[in-house]
């Protein structure tokens, strides 16, 4: 025989031939394992696996509201995946994965009878779970001609490292954390909280099946764009359930007629609930990290090392917080649409659109290149498809980028915080319409006038200088410097000599004598009252304080707004309790900061609580009783700056503070008039929504059952005077009784503070 392969020229040269082939297969092999095509992980670096992890932001009851992550990948154990999930997957992708040692040899030789000698397309790919395992983790690289060889055998080497070293079930928990889902979505836990809205161990039969189904091709199985075709490819995951024994005949066809059913959460960063807190959180936490270090000595990266970020955000309220802000914006704009009908200034006035359309990427990107403003307006000029917001849907359209910007600049916005009072816990915060189309958060960014919000910052300084509840003051037009003359909105005749107490001129918002009791009190009393009470920004020491025309953050008025509620110190508005590693350990902890002194009395704390409790049942606020019919306890302010640009709301109940502005991005573009204006018809009603939405949720007992303390004797008897009288006789025929205030005053005393035993015994005021 040897004889004959020696004689036979054509038999020496196959082998050689076949004999070189195997060598420069083996060559090529060791070049593969020995990492010249790329290194490849060794045994230790595979002990020691560490994927990226989403960073997790929390809710106030540990609730999943948001992530922030490059991959959306959020690891769990082996124990948290349950047995018909572990099934599916097996029977579906690699059925002998317990037999085999991460190399599937029958369904290698299969493949290769099948596919390429049979050119028969059902044969499948003998890829194993292990496999795939080691693709997910490390991916695949362009090798050109011979890439798919090179990673083939990359990923066969990778998976023989990680059956040695790992158990079938730890390579079951692995390939569930890494493997891609549909919506860039990696990882089981991640995609059963985005389709579901469940957690891993808690999903059924046929969710566990329509996961699994989405791995074949994630994109065309995915359920929430293909839900017939993601239905179908689940009957045949289920299918093979039953033809590997892991299901019954009667099972298979039971689940297979169960609807598709998905609770989809997106965790994407302008998606989902709560989107305005979640970046405030993550701009928070940026800042936090960049001042420490993990046991690696290296800085925490807030996409990679799967973090815990726990807040004080209640889901419910949130939820129901952004619902009463929407359902109200929504009929607000048309509202204040059909107000202006043609004649609105984002169709009107060019400087106002032109001044937007130079903020847009668009036109700062044709200015680069050189283009006049004549040849930029040109282009922006030109339509094309857009997809535009509206209360709707998002829709597209063929319209210009100029038209695209005068189009949002008609949309009113808004802004709202809820925190508990007494130790400045954000509850909820929405800090717009719609993340998505309208970024800029008006909870943390904006700065507005604060209109008559401002007020009850004026009387509790005059009272804390020592003026009583029941002085009176005239409501009398009067003109100050630089000819200055404020009037009350909505009274076109009154009375020249009728006088009012504090709590009748506060709880209808009377201009007039807002800025009587401001000068009585003394401008800089007043603007010391206020920083006292929370208040950061700059205020001009000016008559036109009284009235709101400083602005002001919506998160710094809340803030003052705190002292009325918890016993006259102010809360922060604080909302990060804890910042988690991976493994639970805690890298930060934060508390509530609350000052440390009073801004305001007791005495004069109530007081101020019962003038705005009149505010709700009798004044500006009496909306929220007659058309929203709360008969929950509760105090307010309304405010409404000049020209209508802005409407306010602070709405207070006992547990729960929560502050609302409505108004347009653009600060030229005010309401057309004070009846669809002004704060109580702008921003009180989203506050009644809130209210409305949360009397019907037994979970809000306490803030909508809750009680203003009983007001004491002593500060009844303070308060008991009649709302308004007249001027006597001679004061009438004679006249006297306003200062001429067309000066600037000169800095006030303080007055000496008189309570009700002082008064009455001559001791000292019991606060």
């Amino acid at each position: 025989m040897l004889k004959k392969i020696k004689k036979s020229p054509k038999i020496k040269w196959a082998i050689i031939i076949l004999l070189s082939l195997l060598a420069i297969f083996l060559l090529f092999f060791a070049s593969i394992y020995f990492g010249a095509w790329g290194k490849l992980p060794s045994s230790t670096e595979l002990k020691e696996l560490k994927q990226n992890r989403a960073t997790e932001v929390l809710a106030k009851n540990g609730e999943l509201i948001g992530k922030f992550y490059v991959f959306d990948r959020q690891p769990i154990t082996y124990k948290e995946l349950p047995p018909h999930l572990i099934n599916a997957l097996v029977a579906t992708e690699d059925a002998r994965f317990f037999e085999h040692d991460g190399i599937d040899n029958r369904s290698l030789l299969r493949v290769v009878f099948k596919s390429i000698l049979l050119q028969d397309d059902s044969a499948g790919g003998g890829s194993t779970i292990s496999l795939q395992l080691a693709k997910n983790i490390y991916g695949r690289k362009d090798y050109g001609a011979l890439g798919i060889v090179v990673n083939k055998f990359q990923e066969a080497i990778i998976a023989k490292r990680l059956e040695d070293i790992y158990s079938k079930e730890e390579i079951i928990r692995l390939y569930f954390n890494t493997v891609p889902f549909s919506d860039n979505t990696f990882g089981i836990e991640s995609a059963a909280m985005k389709f579901f809205g469940k957690h891993t161990s808690e999903i059924n039969l046929e969710e566990a099946a329509v996961l699994v189904g989405t791995l074949k091709a994630s994109h065309s199985y995915n359920p929430r764009i293909f839900p017939e075709r993601s239905r179908l490819r689940r009957d045949v995951v289920l299918e093979q359930m039953g033809k590997y024994g892991y299901l019954t005949e009667e099972e298979v066809q039971e689940a297979k007629q169960r609807e598709l059913v998905l609770n989809y959460k997106s965790y994407s960063h302008d998606k989902g609930l709560a989107p305005y807190f979640r970046e405030q959180v993550r701009k928070d936490v940026s800042k936090i990290l960049d001042t420490l270090k993990n046991k690696d000595g290296k800085k925490f990266n807030i996409y990679r090392d799967g973090l815990s970020v726990h807040t004080t955000l209640d889901v419910k309220m949130q939820t129901l917080a952004e619902e009463a802000l929407k359902e109200h914006l929504q009929n607000l704009q048309k509202q204040h649409e059909d107000a202006w009908g043609s004649a609105a200034p984002w169709l009107t006035n060019r400087e106002i659109v032109n001044d937007a359309l130079k903020k847009t990427s668009a036109w700062k990107n044709l200015e680069k290149e050189g283009n006049s403003e004549a040849e930029i307006m040109e282009v922006l000029n030109k339509e094309h498809p857009t997809e535009i917001f509206s209360y709707d849907g998002t829709e597209t359209k063929n319209i210009s980028t100029r038209d695209s910007v005068a189009h949002y600049l008609k949309f009113l916005n808004a802004g709202m915080l809820a925190v508990t009072p007494e130790t400045g816990s954000v509850q909820a915060w929405v800090g717009g319409v719609n993340f998505e189309h309208f970024q800029y958060d008006h909870v943390s960014q904006s700065k507005r006038q604060v209109g008559s919000t401002f007020k009850p910052f004026v009387y509790a300084a005059a009272l804390e200088n020592g003026i009583e509840p029941c002085e009176y003051f005239s409501a009398r037009e009067v003109t100050y410097a630089k000819g200055w003359t404020p009037s009350n909105s909505g009274s076109e005749e009154e009375d020249p000599h009728m006088n009012y107490n504090l709590k009748e001129a506060l709880s209808n918002s009377m201009n007039t004598i807002a800025v009587k009791v401001l000068m009585e009190t003394g401008i800089e009393n007043v603007v010391n009252q206020a920083k006292a009470m929370g208040i950061k920004s700059d205020l001009p020491q000016v008559p036109s304080i009284a009235l709101g025309t400083a602005s002001l953050n919506l998160t710094e008025l809340t803030e003052a707004y705190t002292p009325f509620l918890n016993n006259g110190k102010t809360s922060k508005a604080f909302y990060i309790t804890k910042i988690e590693d991976g493994e639970g350990n805690i890298l930060a902890e934060f508390k509530p900061e609350i000052s440390d002194s009073r801004s305001i009395s007791k005495t004069n704390r109530k007081i101020m609580i019962e003038m705005m409790k009149a505010t709700v049942n009798e004044g500006t606020a009496t909306r929220l009783r007659t058309t929203y019919g709360l008969r929950n306890d509760i105090a307010g302010k309304t405010g409404t700056t000049q020209n209508n640009k802005d409407g306010w709301f602070v709405g207070i109940t006992p547990n729960l503070l929560a502050v609302t502005w409505v108004g347009a991005d653009d600060h030229r573009i005010g309401f057309r008039n004070t009846y669809i204006g002004q704060g109580a018809n702008s921003a009180l009603p989203v506050f009644a929504k809130l209210m409305q939405k949360m009397n019907s949720d037994p979970a809000f007992n306490d803030i909508t059952q809750a009680k203003f303390a009983p007001l004491p004797a002593e500060i009844k008897e303070m308060m008991d005077c009649d709302p308004e009288k007249r001027d006597g006789f001679f004061k009438r025929l004679f006249g006297g009784g306003d200062k001429d205030e067309t000066k600037q005053p000169e800095k006030k005393e303080k007055k000496e503070k008189k309570g009700f035993f002082k008064r009455l015994f001559g001791g000292k005021d019991k606060d």
